[in-house]
């Protein structure tokens, strides 16, 4: 595992010093596969592993929102932020909503969001998004 990730690495120019952080991302790329080698997975476990590490790694919460009130901080007056998934938000009225609810997508693949992305929701809620392609 680790020659390939190293040498996929290098094809990619992940450790040329003129790119993308340098050759930093390459590096601490292959930290986090020789920590994952030396754990010695077999296909089912790796899987689970990497689909855990994905999740979590991406501030994603494994299993659905409650919307407890210990799951908020106030982040302005009257403004909450889910504490396990910061793209959800609660208003003082109590409604919830997900600023990723909707992502808007270009013809050229560019994808942005903006107020209309705002979908609300109800509880237990697993955030997911809706892509919304956009004609020019």
């Amino acid at each position: 595992m680790e020659a390939y990730a190293k040498s996929e690495l290098e094809r990619a120019g992940w450790f040329k010093p003129d790119g993308f952080y340098g050759d930093m991302m390459g590096h601490a790329v292959m930290k986090m596969i020789k920590l994952f080698a030396d754990e010695g997975h077999s296909g089912m476990s790796a899987s689970v592993a990497v689909g855990l590490f994905k999740t979590l790694a991406n501030w994603e919460p494994l299993t659905p929102l409650t919307g407890d009130d210990d799951e908020w901080n106030e982040v302005s007056d009257g403004v909450f932020q889910n504490k396990r998934c910061s793209r959800v938000f609660k208003d003082g009225d109590g409604r919830a909503y997900d600023i990723q609810g909707k992502v808007f997508r270009e013809p050229n693949g560019a994808s942005y969001t903006s107020r209309d992305s705002r979908v609300y929701v109800t509880f237990p809620y697993t955030p997911t998004t809706e892509f919304v392609d956009v004609q020019s």
